[in-house]
């Protein structure tokens, strides 16, 4: 089996600019490597290509997992229990479409992490303890 290729400028491009777009700002994207399992009933890890970025509390990775290929998900480092989320399916084959799940997920996390439930009004948010 062939390595994966790492991401290439457009892909960065991608991300990048996903990510202005979504926090009015330009982001500090870093490559980086992580293993994964590529399937749940392989044995062994593999070594993908990653970009990764730190936002808002969180720290998001978007992995390549083969060409064309990716995988998404965000981690609190406040949290103890250092859980992972992941962006809904297990791979994507859109770049923008796995860049924004990931960060539409995140958001959604991040308003039930203070306490924006549904139903509640932003009074009752301004009225909390």
């Amino acid at each position: 089996m062939s390595p994966i290729p790492e991401f290439d400028d457009g892909e960065r491009w991608v991300v990048e600019s996903t990510l202005k777009e979504r926090y009015g700002k330009i982001v500090s994207v870093q490559l980086a490597d992580v293993e994964l399992k590529l399937a749940a009933e392989d044995a062994q890890l593999t070594a993908c290509p990653t970009l990764y970025w730190e936002e808002r509390g969180a720290g998001f990775v978007v992995a390549k997992v083969g060409e064309g290929r990716y995988r998404s998900m965000f981690f609190y480092a406040d949290d103890p229990l250092e859980e992972q989320f992941g962006a809904g399916k297990p791979v994507y084959e859109d770049l923008f479409e796995c860049v924004t799940a990931v960060l539409r997920v995140q958001a959604d996390h991040e308003k039930e992490r203070k306490g924006a439930h549904s139903g509640r009004t932003a009074q009752d948010l301004t009225d909390a303890p």
